[in-house]
C-alpha cells in the first residue's frame, strides 16, 4: 500500500479488504476484527509483492488500487493458510 494512506489508511483499507477477503474465501466465521485487519494489511504487502512480480506494480496511492491490492493479497494469504492448515 502507499505510504500516503498513513497508519489509519492501512487499518481501514486493510480491515475492509481482510473482511471482504474472508467472506470470499468463506473463513469469516473463524475471524474477528483484529484478524481481518491483520489479514488485510499482510495481504496488502503480499499483494503488492505479487503484483510487482507480474509487472503490475501494485497500488499507486489511490484508495481503490490499494484496496484491490489488499483484497487480492488477503485472498491469496487465506488460501495459503487454508492449504497449510488443512486437515487430512
Amino acid at each position: 500500500m502507499s505510504p500516503a494512506l498513513g497508519f489509519f489508511g492501512w487499518i481501514i483499507v486493510g480491515g475492509l479488504a481482510g473482511w471482504i477477503g474472508s467472506k470470499i474465501m468463506k473463513t469469516d466465521e473463524q475471524m474477528g476484527l483484529f484478524l481481518n485487519i491483520v489479514v488485510g494489511v499482510v495481504g496488502g504487502l503480499l499483494g503488492g509483492w505479487v503484483l510487482g512480480l507480474v509487472g503490475l506494480g501494485g497500488s499507486t496511492g489511490s484508495w481503490i488500487l490499494s484496496f484491490i491490492t489488499c483484497l487480492i493479497g488477503a485472498c491469496l494469504l487465506l488460501w495459503i493458510v487454508g492449504l497449510v492448515t488443512k486437515k487430512k
